[in-house]
């Protein structure tokens, strides 16, 4: 990764996965799936693509870049026919580059066929290894390529059973759409660990990682894609197969703390912002202390400190301004600058701040280096007087190997150090998180969410391969 690209990607240190989205049935599909990626845009930042189908065949346009960037006129004119799927990307398997952007596209016995994919294979290195000694040649380092090898060395004449034994070899998180030249095929992970929705607009359908999408073309939602589901959708309407057996849900909790929009609604449509205030409330209710104020860090801490607010009757404000213009690579200037880094995407409102106790709500601390800078440039350049951590997740002790892109553990602070330990290194005054309780008191159903990344309990097991070696493999 070039080094400007880090410099300014580790403000979060925790990434988006990717986005995806298809339409079936619109004579501008395309064109709302060019939407439909703009509003995914917040799921990867990388690159994206949009493939699309006439009936007869495929058509590709992908790049490396933003989607308004990427999608001119003349490249949406390119892409005929009234299907398509789009893909935004951020790398969390194979790197990053042009030949990993998708949706990934490949010629077989049956035809063509495109996917794009959100999630992560976590036996994607045990099955390549697997068809390279058989004689496959992989042309990208995705781990969504095996999907595709695998329907294509497939003997069944039906091709929805072709996908549905390739779904059957894999294992990890997929959220999954499938092209044709007629058909398009959305598929789920027998868990459903990422967030699939289905939604129709003007008698087309539309499948999006997110409602959020939905919203910007008027699409009405209509169900999610179940937990081990193929849906296909095709001139006959659509058809449910259930294609892998679903022995429990693992559906990820970090989609309501951070990655998905707020006024998304996910996982059997669940509002994504009230489910924050919520987190919010909690963590009040949990570590409420004496404060001045209550500021967000924007944009994902925003529901959960107003909720901390309400709850904890204090006073709510914006005391972080966040530039929204910052491009993928920024040139550092030569000369230090005191806490750059944090400074280029955020600002403390010193008139707000100036000789205030100050609760700071944030979703997550992963290594501390940036809340370390946080609290010191509201502090130093803020003038607060007092600065309060309160963090609405339980500390994060262990990576994700289900489709985000997370540090190791060694690099995971909380994995290594207490509470208060963290609290020193940060400079707070003082930190708390939302407890594993508090989290699983607010979620319905908690038993249906994966919470590995904050008590290590993966519910995705590592065949053949133990867990310090697959930390290795995604490191």
């Amino acid at each position: 990764m070039d080094r400007n690209i880090r410099s300014q990607s580790a403000f979060h240190d925790i990434h988006e996965e990717c986005g995806i989205f298809g339409v079936y049935g619109h004579p501008e599909a395309a064109n709302l799936a060019y939407l439909g990626l703009y509003a995914l845009q917040h799921r990867g930042q990388e690159g994206a693509g949009i493939c699309s189908a006439d009936g007869t065949q495929l058509y590709l346009e992908k790049s490396i870049g933003l989607v308004a960037d990427i999608f001119t006129e003349k490249r949406i004119k390119r892409l005929p026919g009234n299907l398509a799927i789009g893909h935004n990307r951020y790398s969390t398997a194979g790197g990053g580059g042009l030949k990993n952007v998708q949706p990934l596209v490949a010629n077989y016995a049956l035809g063509t066929i495109a996917v794009a994919h959100n999630g992560n294979l976590i036996n994607a290195e045990q099955l390549k290894d697997e068809l390279e000694a058989e004689g496959a040649i992989f042309q990208s380092t995705s781990d969504s390529e095996v999907i595709l090898h695998l329907i294509a060395r497939s003997r069944n004449d039906n091709p929805h059973e072709r996908i549905a034994e390739a779904l059957r070899s894999v294992t990890g998180a997929f959220s999954l759409l499938f092209l044709r030249e007629s058909e398009l095929i959305a598929a789920r992970d027998p868990m459903g660990v990422r967030p699939l929705s289905i939604g129709q607009v003007d008698g087309a359908y539309v499948v999006a990682s997110e409602t959020c999408a939905f919203d910007l073309i008027g699409a009405e939602y209509i169900r999610d894609v179940e937990p081990g589901e193929m849906v296909i959708i095709n001139h006959n309407g659509l058809q449910s197969i259930r294609a892998l057996q679903s022995f429990r849900k693992a559906f990820c909790v970090f989609e309501f703390i951070y990655f998905a929009r707020p006024d998304s609604h996910i996982f059997n449509h669940i509002c994504v912002n009230t489910m924050r205030k919520e987190f919010g409330r909690q963590l009040s209710r949990e570590s409420l202390v004496d404060a001045d104020i209550v500021i967000p860090v924007p944009d994902s801490g925003v529901p959960a400190a107003i909720g901390f607010a309400e709850e904890g009757k204090l006073p709510f404000d914006f005391g972080l301004i966040r530039n929204h213009y910052i491009g993928r690579t920024f040139i550092e200037p030569k000369q230090s600058i005191r806490h750059f880094g944090v400074k280029i995407k955020l600002n403390p409102v010193r008139d707000l701040l100036m000789g205030k106790r100050v609760i700071v709500v944030d979703d997550s601390i992963v290594r501390g280096t940036t809340s370390k800078k946080i609290v010191k440039m509201i502090r130093e350049v803020g003038g607060a007087k007092e600065v309060h951590m309160r963090i609405c997740s339980p500390p994060t002790v262990g990576p994700c190997f289900y489709g985000i892109d997370t540090p190791t553990r060694q690099e995971l602070i909380a994995s290594s150090h207490m509470t208060e330990e963290i609290r020193k290194y940060i400079t707070a005054d003082s930190l708390s998180y939302l407890s594993i309780e508090g989290l699983k008191s607010i979620v319905s159903n908690p038993e249906n969410y994966c919470t590995a990344c904050f008590d290590n309990n993966y519910p995705i097991q590592f065949p053949g391969e133990r867990l310090e070696q697959m930390e290795l493999v995604f490191a």
